[in-house]
């Protein structure tokens, strides 16, 4: 019997001929095809993105037109995105230098960069933040919280970033709540595991030393990420019965405390800054709540003092609108009552008061007390 020849039907190596000894698999050839997949859809969009333009500069777009257009380009970049993010968190080309990160300063910043994004979209996003130290590459983290927040955009309303240390272990945690409002998980807008999700966990398995869990109820959806690496927990505050090394230990937790001081008294500012510096707390002050919504606006305090003189139909709006965006946010208030001193209670609406005469000898001692309650 003749030996087909190289080139002909049969022949090993023929053209178009099938080799038994290259089995296809779709695990092997995966990240390859998300690739390619990302880069036909990037050049797709890109000539769809250039057919846009140049209906815009011809006026032959109008607003329903460009509106009917612009969300499903919306979309498909960011489903471009996330598969170039998958892929190059996946090929193992990314180089991480372990460093000394705050988790509450970098939500705190990834959350107010995105602010505007929020108020468009109509999410109601309230954050609870206490300082903790975790070992991990910056621009990871910060990868891995936006991949996050990306994932439980499109699943409600509302939104709690809490920041904080696990009881047991002891490690850094993030969560991120996403409200239901009562409403069954099958009712959500969008599936669970997603290609966003599939990038939280591609981004937290790159960094290692990240434990991800997922709780979902009718109340709504909880993601809780646990760091292995945490540098060192909180100190706890206690206002009972301080000891001289407890005051001392707390004072140097207080040190990353920040409070936003509100009145249109020059000597009040002056003064409640004097007694906030004494117990190692920063502040900055304004005179009106204006001033302090724009302030908020471009950092977040841990507490607010507020003198009494500025309370009323405002401030309650004020203080809705800060309830909303921080829970449990603490307020001290200034009486005009000189010898005033009262601890507030465990409600939402409770508040502490200390009067103007007696702001450096209580006023630190009210303010421990109301972060203590947050703790």
């Amino acid at each position: 019997m003749a030996t087909p020849k190289k080139d002909q039907p049969g022949a090993a190596g023929a053209a178009g001929s099938l080799r038994g000894d290259d089995p296809w698999s779709l695990t092997e050839h995966a990240p390859q095809l998300l690739a390619s997949a990302a880069e036909q859809i990037g050049d797709a969009l890109q000539a769809l993105q250039s057919g846009v333009d140049q209906l815009q500069s011809q006026q032959r777009l109008g607003p329903q037109g460009q509106l009917a257009l612009g969300v499903p380009l919306g979309r498909i970049k960011r489903l471009t995105f996330v598969m170039q993010q998958l892929n190059r968190f996946h090929s193992g080309r990314i180089r991480q230098s372990h460093e000394k990160v705050d988790l509450a300063r970098l939500a705190e910043d990834s959350l107010q960069e995105r602010r505007k994004e929020f108020a468009l979209l109509g999410i109601e996003m309230r954050r609870k933040l206490k300082p903790v130290d975790v070992l991990i590459d910056p621009a990871v983290a910060h990868a891995f919280l936006n991949a996050l927040l990306d994932w439980a955009l499109p699943l409600g309303r509302r939104i709690d970033v809490r920041v904080d240390v696990n009881h047991w272990p002891p490690h850094a945690r993030l969560q991120v709540r996403v409200h239901g409002d009562g409403a069954p998980p099958s009712s959500m807008p969008t599936s669970l595991d997603n290609l966003d999700w599939a990038l939280v966990r591609q981004i937290a398995a790159t960094a290692s030393g990240i434990d991800l869990q997922r709780e979902i109820t009718p109340d709504g959806i909880t993601t809780t990420a646990l760091f292995q690496r945490t540098a060192q927990s909180v100190d706890g505050i206690s206002a009972i019965e301080l000891s001289t090394e407890e005051q001392s230990s707390m004072f140097k937790s207080l040190q990353s405390v920040y409070a936003l001081v509100i009145s249109p008294s020059l000597q009040i500012r002056a003064d409640v800054r004097d007694a906030l510096r004494e117990i190692g707390v920063s502040a900055d002050s304004v005179v009106d709540l204006q001033q302090a919504s724009d302030a908020i606006g471009h950092r977040t305090p841990n507490v607010i003092v507020i003198d009494a003189a500025l309370k009323g139909v405002d401030f309650d709006v004020f203080r809705r609108e800060v309830l909303g965006l921080t829970m449990d946010m603490p307020f001290v208030e200034i009486s005009p009552d000189d010898s005033s001193f009262d601890m507030s209670g465990f409600g939402e609406m409770a508040m502490a008061k200390v009067g103007r005469g007696n702001i450096r000898e209580a006023l630190g001692t009210a303010v421990m007390f109301e972060l203590a309650k947050t703790m």
